[in-house]
C-alpha cells in the first residue's frame, strides 16, 4: 500500500526557480496579528505564522567538511557528478559520500549509471529526463543543479519518482551584478569594438568615441537581489538610479537611494536600461516594438537576466533605426545563438556567452551551496532550496486537495489586484472552521497562498518545501488567523480569506473598509468558488479566468457586458453579481474560458455606468 502521494500535480510548473529572481528583497519578519472583534457565529483564534529562520551562514569550507564527516557515520551514499564542480564542493561531497565524477556522458551512459547512485549533481548541459528517472529504478533520491535554472530537469518526473530536486540560487548574485556593470561600462566606451579594431591593425580613435556614465539615468527593471546590487555599484559611478518592480518594498529601494517608478516612466526617461527580471509568461518578449517605441531615442540596453524577455527581432529593428543606440547582451532566446545571428554580429551590440555567474568565487560558492543541499537531502532534511514538492500523506491530501486549489487561486487573484509601486508589505490569511486548530494543519494552504502570490510575478517555484523560505526572502510577512465556528468539524474549512495590507489596488472595488485588498472563497461541490471581493458578496466558480466589473446597479448593464463578450466569441462559464444595496454600487464577477480580445475589454470599459473593471488570470 502506498504511504504517500505526490503533491506535485497540484503545483503548476514555473519557468525558473526562486532565489535568483530579480524580485528577492531582504528578509522580513512576521507581524504580530492585531486583535479584532469576534466573528458572527464563532470566536476568533489567531496565530502568527513566522517562517523558520534560514540556516545561519556556513563557515569556512574546512569546517563544513568536518561537520559533514561527523554526520556521515554508517553507510555511505554514492553521488554522481556529471559536470565540473568547484574543488571545495567536491571535497565536501567526498566527506559524506562516494563521489563518481563522470563528465560528458551520453544520454545512454547516464541512464546506465544512474541506477547505481543515490544522488546526481549536474549543471546546465546534462538533461535529466523522465527516462533518466525511470532508469534509476527508485534509487535516485536527490538531483542537485549547480546553479539557478532547472529547465534541464524534468520536475514532474522527479516528483513522481519521489526524488527531491535542489538548486544553488544565491551564490552568484554578486557575480551577475558585476557582469552587468562590466557590460554597462564596456558598451558605453565601445571597449569590445575598439579592441577588435586595434587587433585588426586599425587606429580609429574618432570612430569609438563613447558616452559618460556620470549623471546619466539608469533604469533597473526588476529590483531583486541582482538588481539591487547593480544599483549600489552604479551609484558609485555617479549615475542616477530609478527602478521598476511593482512588488519590491519601497523602503528597501529608498534605503539604497533608488526611486521606484512605473514601467512607462522607467523606459521613457532612462539613458541606460538594465534588465534583471525573471522569464515568466507576463515578461516573455516584454521588450518589443511597442516598448522600444516608448524609449528615449539613443537608449542603451543591458541584459544579463533571461534572453526571452527581449524580442530579438524587435531589438534588431530598434538598433537599425537608432531608437536603441547600443545593446550589451549576455543571454539569448536560443543559447548558443545561431552563428549567423544578425543581432550577435551587429556593430552596436556587445555580447558575451552567458558569463553572468562565471567567476572563480561564484563557481566555488555554487559548488559549496549545492554540495550542502545534496548532503542535507541525503540525510533526510528538507532543503530550503528545494524546487519540487515533498510527499504528503494520502489522507491529508485527500481531505485538503480542493482547499489547496482554492488557496492558490485566491493568492493569484489577490496579487493581480495590486497596482504596484508600494510592494506587498503584509499578507493575512483568515480561515473559518469548526475544527479544533490542533486537528487542522494549514501549512499546505499557507504554502499554496504563498505560491499564488509569488509565482505570477517572479520566476520562483513555490511548494510546501520552500514556501516559508521564499516568503522570507521576499519580505512577505504572512499572518494566519482562525475564526473558530460553532458546528460540525466534518468539513475542515468553511472559508479562506486573503488580505493584502498597505498596497494600492488597480480595482478599487476589491478594497475593504480597512483599505486592504480582500478576497474570500469556499469549496462548493469539490470546486473552488470566489465568494467575496472587498465588501461585495459574489459566487463564481474559479475556473478559467475572471473579469470583475464595478458598476452602478441599474438594469441592462449585465446584458450589455454579456453581449460584448458574446460578439467577441468569448465563452462565459459562470457569472455572479453582488451589490451593496439596490441602485447603488455592484460588482459583476464573470468567469470566462479564455482571455478576451483587447477590443472586448476596451468596450467593457467604455460601457456606460461601468466604473472600473479588471481581467484576472487564474
Amino acid at each position: 500500500m502506498a504511504l504517500a502521494t505526490p503533491l506535485r500535480h497540484l503545483l503548476s510548473a514555473a519557468a525558473q526557480p526562486a532565489a535568483a529572481s530579480p524580485h528577492d528583497p531582504a528578509a522580513g519578519t512576521a507581524l504580530t496579528p492585531r486583535a479584532f472583534a469576534p466573528h458572527r457565529g464563532g470566536r476568533l483564534r489567531s496565530m502568527a505564522s513566522v517562517p523558520p529562520s534560514p540556516s545561519a551562514p556556513a563557515g569556512p569550507a574546512r569546517a563544513r567538511v568536518g561537520a559533514a564527516r561527523a554526520a556521515a557515520a554508517g553507510g555511505r551514499p554514492t553521488v554522481l557528478v556529471t559536470e565540473k564542480l568547484g574543488a571545495a564542493g567536491l571535497e565536501l561531497l567526498r566527506s559524506f559520500a562516494n563521489v563518481d565524477c563522470a563528465y560528458e556522458l551520453t544520454a545512454e551512459e547516464l541512464r546506465a549509471k544512474v541506477s547505481l547512485v543515490d544522488a546526481l549533481v549536474v549543471r546546465s548541459a546534462t538533461r535529466v529526463t523522465r527516462e533518466v528517472f525511470e532508469a534509476a529504478r527508485g534509487r535516485l533520491r536527490v538531483v542537485g543543479r549547480a546553479g539557478v535554472g532547472i529547465d534541464n530537469v524534468d520536475l514532474q518526473a522527479a516528483t513522481e519518482a519521489g526524488c527531491l530536486v535542489v538548486n544553488a540560487p544565491t551564490a552568484n548574485t554578486v557575480a551577475a551584478a558585476e557582469h552587468a556593470i562590466a557590460l554597462l561600462a564596456a558598451m558605453a566606451r565601445n571597449v569590445a569594438q575598439a579592441d577588435a579594431s586595434l587587433k585588426a591593425g586599425k587606429w580609429q580613435r574618432s570612430k569609438y568615441v563613447g558616452v559618460s556614465l556620470v549623471g546619466k539615468t539608469l533604469a533597473i527593471m526588476g529590483f531583486g537581489k541582482v538588481g539591487s546590487e547593480v544599483a549600489r555599484r552604479a551609484k558609485g559611478l555617479g549615475m542616477d538610479i530609478i527602478a521598476h518592480d511593482p512588488y519590491a518594498p519601497i523602503d528597501r529601494a529608498r534605503a539604497i537611494g533608488v526611486d521606484l517608478v512605473s514601467f512607462e516612466e522607467a523606459i521613457s526617461s532612462a539613458d541606460f536600461i538594465s534588465l534583471h527580471m525573471p522569464l515568466t509568461p507576463s515578461t516573455t518578449k516584454l521588450f518589443n516594438d511597442e516598448t522600444f517605441a516608448k524609449m528615449t531615442k539613443g537608449v542603451r540596453i543591458i541584459n544579463v537576466a533571461r534572453g526571452g524577455v527581449v524580442d530579438e527581432e524587435a531589438l534588431l529593428r530598434a538598433l537599425d533605426n537608432g531608437t536603441v543606440a547600443q545593446a550589451a547582451l549576455d543571454v539569448f532566446f536560443e543559447e548558443p545563438p545561431p552563428k549567423d545571428s544578425k543581432l550577435v554580429h551587429h556593430e552596436n551590440v556587445t555580447v558575451t556567452p552567458h558569463l553572468g555567474a562565471s567567476t572563480t568565487e561564484a563557481q566555488e560558492g555554487v559548488a559549496l551551496e549545492i554540495a550542502e543541499a545534496v548532503i542535507g537531502a541525503l540525510k533526510g532534511e528538507l532543503a530550503a532550496t528545494a524546487v519540487n514538492a515533498p510527499m504528503v500523506l494520502p489522507e491529508v491530501l485527500s481531505e485538503l486537495a480542493p482547499y489547496v486549489v482554492l488557496a492558490e487561486k485566491l493568492g493569484r487573484l489577490a496579487v493581480q489586484l495590486v497596482a504596484g509601486g508600494s510592494g506587498i508589505k503584509g499578507v493575512k490569511v483568515v480561515y473559518s472552521s469548526a475544527r479544533d486548530p490542533d486537528d487542522l494543519d494549514t501549512m499546505i494552504l499557507r504554502a499554496m497562498i504563498t505560491k499564488g502570490i509569488v509565482e505570477p510575478i517572479s520566476s520562483a517555484f513555490v511548494n510546501i518545501v520552500n514556501a516559508d523560505y521564499v516568503a522570507r526572502q521576499r519580505g512577505l510577512r504572512i499572518i494566519e488567523e482562525r475564526i473558530l465556528l460553532d458546528g460540525s468539524p466534518e468539513i475542515p474549512i468553511n472559508s479562506i480569506q486573503v488580505q493584502l495590507s498597505n498596497v494600492e489596488s488597480k480595482f478599487a472595488g476589491a478594497l475593504s473598509d480597512d483599505g486592504d485588498i480582500r478576497v474570500e472563497g469556499k469549496v462548493k461541490d469539490g470546486a473552488p468558488h470566489l465568494t467575496l471581493v472587498g465588501p461585495f458578496s459574489v459566487d463564481v466558480s474559479l475556473e478559467g479566468n475572471l473579469i470583475l466589473c464595478r458598476q452602478v446597479d441599474q438594469p441592462g448593464i449585465i446584458g450589455k457586458v454579456g453581449s460584448i463578450l458574446g460578439k467577441m466569441n468569448t465563452n462565459v462559464n459562470f457569472m455572479s453579481v453582488g451589490r451593496i444595496a439596490p441602485g447603488k454600487q455592484a460588482i459583476m464577477a464573470i468567469g470566462v474560458d479564455e482571455e478576451p480580445e483587447k477590443e472586448a475589454l476596451k468596450l467593457i470599459g467604455e460601457t456606460p455606468l461601468v466604473q472600473e473593471f479588471v481581467f484576472l488570470k487564474l
